[in-house]
């Protein structure tokens, strides 16, 4: 009786997988508005109650890609930030990691021009927590201040700032006309805002 379930768990599972991929690209490429449930159950092959046995609707299948792509951008600073064995070089790296992605076209679309006005700022915020980006940096914050090369007094409530900066920085390289030289133009802020915390010696 365990192999059945098994299987049936496993085809829900590739079902879901392949709505969300299927969404994730469209919304990449067109933007949420632009794209309906027609298009979404049709790119992935699929009928539209199986679009609605695993989502409510639209707006909740969005959470799901914008969760499945925040974890991509987590991820990919993860991979460049502990690339660094230096504690500082390990935070100015993963914050420069973050605001590169910013101009990834897909995240940038999903993550910082739609998911604020869909999911509301609030939900966006909790979203992003929940993908374990808070954790990320704070791990950063934290080895950076053990190590005598940070100045904070508070790590828990500094957190929260830099993911609340960063998260800005990415909404305005994600909405201005130049990306480039707004990327340019944040990390210059974002160095000024740690360096500002550093600890000289």
């Amino acid at each position: 009786m365990d192999v059945p379930r098994t299987r049936r768990a496993e085809q829900s599972e590739a079902t879901r997988g392949a709505l969300v991929d299927a969404a994730r690209a469209l919304f990449a490429e067109h933007g949420y508005g632009q794209v309906g449930t027609e298009q979404i159950v049709a790119a992935a092959r699929l009928t539209r109650g199986a679009l609605y046995y695993h989502f409510e609707d639209k707006r909740d299948l969005f959470r799901a890609v914008f969760t499945a792509a925040d974890a991509d951008l987590v991820k990919g600073i993860a991979d460049v930030a502990f690339a660094e064995e230096d504690p500082w070089q390990r935070l100015v790296k993963g914050c420069d990691a973050f605001l590169d992605a910013s101009l990834d076209p897909s995240l940038r679309r999903i993550v910082f021009l739609d998911a604020p006005s869909v999911l509301g700022w609030r939900e966006w915020h909790e979203a992003s927590e929940e993908v374990s980006g808070l954790n990320l940096i704070e791990f950063g914050l934290q080895a950076a201040v053990d190590a005598g090369v940070l100045r904070i007094d508070n790590v828990g409530v500094f957190k929260h700032l830099v993911l609340g900066a960063l998260n800005e920085a990415g909404m305005f390289i994600a909405h201005a006309e130049d990306t480039e030289t707004a990327r340019r133009d944040a990390g210059i802020a974002v160095s000024q805002l740690l360096d500002g915390l550093r600890v000289k010696g």
